[in-house]
Parts: C-alpha cells; sequence; structure tokens
C-alpha cells in the first residue's frame, strides 16, 4: 500500500487480486494525484494491472491517446457519469452479458464535469449510473451530498452489480474503512456532506457570491437532484 508501518492497509487488501472479467479505466485529474488520501491506490491494489488502468490528464484527445480511443469506440464499453442520459447499470447488467470495459473519472464533482463535456471521446460509450442509497464510507473527505460516492466506492458497486458477486464490493471497501479508521484515530474528523451541513445549519463558511452556486445550495437543501 505504500504507507508507513504505522498506518500500513496491507492487512486489509486481498491475498490476490480479485478475479473481474471487466476493464477500468480510471481517468483521473491531476490534481488527485497530489492528495495524500485519495482511493485510487487501494482500488488498484484490489484488482490485477491489466484490470484497472490509470490515465491521468484533463484532454484526450484520439491522437495522443489511441488506445482510449480505440476502447470508447468499442460497444461493449461504459462509461460510469450520471445524467438525464444515463442508464441505470442494474439494467444494463440484466441486458448485457458479455465482458466490458467501465471508465470511470476520478475527481472532484467539478473536475469531473470538466473532463466529461470537454473530451468528446467521453459520450462514444453507453453512458450509465449508479441507482443505490447506500452512504459513503469516505467520511474523512467531504462530498457534495450523502450518496456522493468516492471513485473507489463507485467501482466497487459497479463491479459488484456487473460480475453478479457481492464480495467484491466488501473486498474492496475493506481498506477503504481501515484508511478512514486510522485516519480517525489519529486525529482526522469526520465530514458530513455539504447537504448535510446546510439542511441542519451547521455550513459555517461564507455562502458564495456565484448566483449559480448560491442555487445548486438550494437545491441540496431542498432535496432536488443536482
Amino acid at each position: 500500500c505504500s504507507r508507513p508501518q504505522k498506518v500500513c492497509l496491507c492487512p486489509f487488501l486481498p491475498m490476490h487480486p480479485l478475479k473481474v472479467s471487466i476493464c477500468l479505466y480510471i481517468i483521473q485529474h491531476p490534481a488527485e494525484e497530489s492528495r495524500v488520501l485519495r482511493t485510487v491506490p487501494l482500488l488498484a491494489a484490489c484488482l490485477p494491472p491489466d484490470k484497472c488502468k490509470i490515465l491521468v490528464g484533463r484532454r484526450f484527445s484520439e491522437d495522443r491517446y489511441p488506445e482510449l480511443a480505440t476502447v470508447c469506440r468499442n460497444p461493449n464499453t461504459l462509461i460510469l457519469y450520471p445524467g438525464a442520459e444515463a442508464t441505470n447499470l442494474e439494467e444494463v447488467a440484466v441486458m448485457s452479458s458479455s465482458p466490458s470495459v467501465m471508465i470511470i473519472i476520478d475527481g472532484t464533482w467539478s473536475q469531473a464535469k470538466d473532463i466529461f463535456y470537454k473530451n468528446s471521446l467521453f459520450r462514444l460509450p453507453k453512458q450509465v449510473q449508479l441507482k443505490t442509497n447506500i452512504s459513503s464510507q469516505y467520511v474523512i473527505r467531504t462530498q457534495p451530498t450523502n450518496t456522493c460516492l468516492s471513485t473507489l466506492e463507485c467501482a466497487a458497486v459497479a463491479l459488484t452489480i456487473m460480475e453478479k458477486n457481492k464480495i467484491i464490493q466488501e473486498t474492496i471497501l475493506r481498506p477503504l474503512q481501515a484508511l478512514c479508521s486510522f485516519q480517525l484515530q489519529h486525529g482526522a474528523q469526520i465530514h458530513h456532506s455539504k447537504e448535510h451541513l446546510l439542511k441542519n445549519g451547521l455550513y459555517d463558511k461564507p455562502m458564495p457570491k456565484n448566483k449559480r452556486k448560491l442555487r445548486r445550495m438550494e437545491l441540496l437543501v431542498n432535496n432536488v437532484k443536482i
């Protein structure tokens, strides 16, 4: 896990990489590389190297990333990104039986949105989303809403659905749970979602002056999906 001995997570990783038929392509925003508590390295440690490929960048052209372009044009490729045009992954899992590739964007919500909309390649695969009420266990990082999941959690849920194997989710979440436990024991605080803080009058930061950001906060308080 490449962490100090006192907070080593290796005992919580699977002894052998999980056997999965789906290959994950993690499109990682460069800012995530410098985060100490990022979850993608834990995800990669749970899977075979050829089943978890990480590409770092903001812009992905067909000329610079021919392999990715080929993947995006493959009819069996899915991209996990919520939206009005996205199909629930559970429905896709029922209809599809062939192994596929899944693309997941790793970054903050604004970074992920920027990557998705400014790279035409990512609108070629079938767009899917998770329909789940699972609360994030990544409690040492603030999420927009209670049901926003980290990249590792999204991958764990998605692989469990597509592979029809609940053990996958349990195995991938184990090092994340240990990570959060270690951090809380060493002084970290539980981070409630922005949605929770706003609804309970606990949001102590200055309200944004930008009207669009203010509107997003109003939607969070009023339980409107954004």
